[in-house]
């Protein structure tokens, strides 16, 4: 009897860390990401290899140390705020949710665009009939289990379907592994942008918060805690380098790409330019797919920070939450006149200042508050590489004010 419980012990514990990994990675891997690829890829050619290779490494130093300090507390992101700096937690909270909230209206966009290009549906038309799916799905009695597997199965689609585009559009994969490392044109504006638009905001939170809903977590679990992030941020930097390679080839052989106007879908062109119309229904079925997961990633998690206001949220409660979440975003984005390209932008911008707020928090808490992580003896090489990256971050949030302030004008 005791070996099998250690079994089921171990299969839940796996699949409680893909889990995690595959919510991480889908709340990463959202419309706004596809279009900064397609558009930077277009603009830099293989250069912007290095690029994704500088976001990976960032991203890694980021998650790394989140996931370890929100395990070891066994508090969400907000609590352990609150506990380290009183008050930083509620000022944390605010941000995480208003900012999930605009990227979940570019995201329910995302997914009316996607299906319009799957199957020629209105793009409004397709934004409500997936933020429905969503609230669906929130809904279940078993919406924990449900929302796991669907993410992992779309997470996977997503990744073969862009392999195959990537192989048809024969890409120059020598050239590209070469600038990888050894880049002809460095252009730190476009990592700010990827790594804002990643890891910014609610998606570092996402895994984490998940890992602790499921009870992984303390001492016992770090060693597999601190694989599933790396393994997480495996799964992200294999989805943006086939993504990228897909691109390229398309670049590579010749075909312009618009970037210009409004209504430009780089990404569509390309892939219908590698695989024609074939080529233009995976990408809707790619769009769909990374929008729909980033809704309920977005969504979970953002909705995960309230608890800090109360104490009182069950599950069911929070699930409550997270529909009248999507339902808001859906809302806004029927009625609002704001292009999604410049709500993306905002998007970004703003999750851009969140993310050094909250890593800063994380940071301190690893240098100065054992206490509250069990008495465990947090790596050093971790915590100097983790300053180094919010330092990093403070940058990269001061160049995303400007996009805030023009969207504010503009809007």
């Amino acid at each position: 009897m005791a070996t099998q419980k250690a079994i089921n012990f171990v299969k839940v514990r796996r699949s409680s860390l893909i889990a995690a990994i595959f919510l991480m990675a889908t709340s990463a891997i959202g419309p706004g990401f596809i279009t900064q690829t397609a558009t930077f890829t277009a603009t830099m050619g293989a250069s912007f290899a290095f690029g994704i290779l500088a976001s990976i490494v960032i991203d890694f130093f980021v998650q790394q140390n989140i996931w370890r300090i929100v395990t070891l507390t066994r508090m969400r992101a907000a609590d352990i705020a609150n506990t380290a700096i009183p008050g930083s937690g509620y000022l944390l909270a605010l941000l995480v949710i208003f900012g999930g909230l605009v990227f979940n209206i570019g995201n329910i966009a995302g997914s009316g665009l996607g299906l319009n290009a799957l199957i020629g549906l209105e793009p409004k038309w397709g934004g409500l009939l997936s933020a429905i799916m969503a609230i669906f799905i929130f809904s279940s009695q078993r919406a924990g289990i449900a929302i796991d597997r669907i993410i992992i199965v779309l997470g996977v689609a997503m990744i073969i379907l862009t392999l195959f585009v990537a192989y048809v559009s024969n890409p120059p994969l020598g050239e590209a592994l070469r600038q990888t490392v050894l880049p002809d044109n460095i252009n730190f504006a476009t990592i700010t942008t990827i790594v804002g638009g990643t890891v910014g905001g609610y998606v570092c939170y996402a895994g984490a918060h998940r890992l602790l809903d499921k009870g992984i977590a303390g001492t016992e679990n770090i060693q597999a805690i601190s694989r599933a992030a790396t393994n997480g941020i495996l799964v992200v930097g294999l989805m943006r380098y086939i993504l990228f390679l897909a691109i390229l080839g398309v670049v590579a052989s010749g075909v312009v790409i618009d970037i210009s106007s409004q209504d430009a879908n780089p990404a569509s062109q390309a892939f219908q330019a590698a695989a024609g119309q074939f080529g233009l229904r995976i990408f809707g079925l790619i769009l769909w797919a990374a929008a729909i997961t980033s809704v309920i990633g977005a969504s979970y998690t953002s909705i995960s920070f309230i608890t800090v206001f109360s104490q009182k949220f069950t599950e069911r409660k929070r699930n409550i939450a997270t529909i009248i979440f999507i339902a808001l975003s859906l809302l806004v984005y029927l009625v609002l006149g704001t292009p999604p390209a410049a709500l993306l932008v905002f998007a970004g911008g703003f999750n851009g200042l969140i993310l050094p707020i909250g890593l800063t928090i994380f940071i301190y808490v690893g240098w100065c508050r054992a206490d509250l992580m069990q008495g465990y003896h947090y790596p050093r090489w971790l915590l100097w590489l983790g300053a180094i990256t919010c330092a990093l971050t403070w940058y990269m949030a001061f160049m995303s004010i400007e996009p805030i302030f023009s969207f504010l004008k503009t809007a």
